[in-house]
């Protein structure tokens, strides 16, 4: 059986001094704040499941402007498998309109200041300050 790595695409949206993040409410990371963001459908580039996932999970509209970074994201079992590999393309994406309203697989999402993040006041998925801090640096 040949095993594939999933790609997912995360949007980056930094907007008057805020960061807009989602709840997860499915796994892997059920219950932690992350970029929204999801799976990359069959003919859809990494910029355009960005800008779809973050209006599904939300109701924000953003231009996907650039790549950011990729993050590898592997977990294993107590045997040492890999039970998943996730290649997750960051993308800056530039506020247009909305506000931010759950949907999809989010639980809630919201804006949060980046001195919230930084201080991790929030239980939040792997690598969310990296990718963050990466923005900043480029934006």
């Amino acid at each position: 059986m040949t095993h594939t790595p999933k790609i997912g695409a995360l949007a980056v949206v930094l907007h008057q001094g805020q960061v807009l993040l989602v709840q997860r409410s499915k796994q892997p990371d059920a219950g932690l704040w992350g970029f929204p963001g999801g799976h990359v459908e069959w003919g859809e580039t990494a910029l355009q499941a960005a800008q779809r996932e973050l209006l599904e999970e939300t109701s924000v509209t953003a231009h996907p402007s650039h790549y950011l970074d990729n993050l590898d994201l592997l977990r294993w079992n107590d045997e040492g498998q890999v039970v998943s590999h996730y290649l997750l393309v960051g993308v800056a994406c530039a506020y247009q309109s909305g506000e931010p309203i759950a949907g999809d697989d989010a639980l809630d999402a919201r804006w949060f200041s980046i001195e919230q993040i930084r201080n991790g006041d929030l239980l939040m998925s792997d690598r969310v300050v990296d990718l963050l801090e990466h923005a900043l640096s480029v934006s």
